[in-house]
């Protein structure tokens, strides 16, 4: 459910229809019961039900969650069957912060024309409502669609900055737990630096945000996998390839098992 960025403790805010619904209706809120609204941008206020018949409640804490140190990416090739959707579905749910569309050599979906941008923007509606049931603060950035070739050139650019890029593909010999000693160290850095830049700014009383960290991507392909020679430019443009466990993932759910490892090695979980 969404939220005003004007609530005050204290207040009782006009409440949208949808929230209504949701609280008095679905979700069947009565009084005294708590429930909480977010605005997508680290917002979160929590509320105290008053008189669910008149759809009044009372603001009881308005907090700002902070970004992590460290953010969690999906590169998501397009696939069919709306796999792709229920990757970026359950990977919002799960905790990613920056989800990017990649139109793969072997995906057999095709966004073009106008297409792309009402497929852009039913993914955005995926992000927003899974955002939403799984009572986030943030709301994952959404990306551009990116050919191969011009993924391969983001990910030298990436690199360079600090981010790290993973492949998910069969035939890699690079073993998962490398990959996660890697996500722990870049994480510890990261939280290191985010701590000491903090502390600076409140010790100046500077306002400014915190500079934004590096990021950990995977990389999802379709559902005929990867090409080799995408997997090759890649790894030629600074990216690593590895292998999840022994067993073959779909492209709905290779994303989401990676985000759910990297959470816990980067101390989400």
């Amino acid at each position: 459910m969404s939220a005003s960025p004007a609530f005050s403790v204290g207040s009782r805010p006009q409440l949208p229809a949808s929230v209504q619904r949701h609280a008095f209706k679905a979700m069947r809120l009565a009084a005294g019961d708590e429930f909480q609204l977010t605005d997508g941008r680290g917002l979160r206020v929590t509320l105290r039900v008053d008189d669910p018949e008149a759809a009044l409640a009372t603001v009881t804490e308005v907090e700002h969650e902070p970004q992590p140190a460290v953010r969690l990416g999906l590169i998501q090739a397009l696939a069919k069957g709306g796999r792709d959707e229920q990757a970026i579905e359950t990977s919002t749910e799960i905790g990613v912060d920056v989800v990017m569309p990649w139109q793969a050599n072997r995906s057999i979906v095709q966004w073009k024309g106008s297409k792309a941008s009402k497929a852009l923007a039913k993914w955005e509606d995926v992000l927003v409502a899974a955002t939403e049931q799984s009572r986030r603060a943030y709301v994952p950035q959404l990306e551009g669609l990116h050919t191969t070739r011009q993924l391969n050139a983001w990910i030298g650019e990436a690199t360079k900055r600090g981010d790290m890029v993973i492949v998910l593909h069969q035939d890699a010999t690079d073993t998962w737990g490398h990959i996660e000693q890697k996500a722990a160290q870049l994480a510890s850095t990261a939280s290191t630096a985010s701590t000491a830049s903090t502390a600076t700014q409140a010790s100046t009383a500077q306002s400014a945000s915190v500079t934004a960290g590096p990021t950990i991507w995977v990389i999802v392909g379709p559902e005929g996998g990867i090409a080799d020679e995408e997997v090759a430019s890649f790894v030629q443009a600074g990216a690593a390839s590895c292998v999840i466990g022994t067993t073959i993932l779909r492209a709905s759910t290779a994303g989401p098992v990676a985000l759910t490892l990297l959470s816990h090695a980067i101390g989400r979980y």
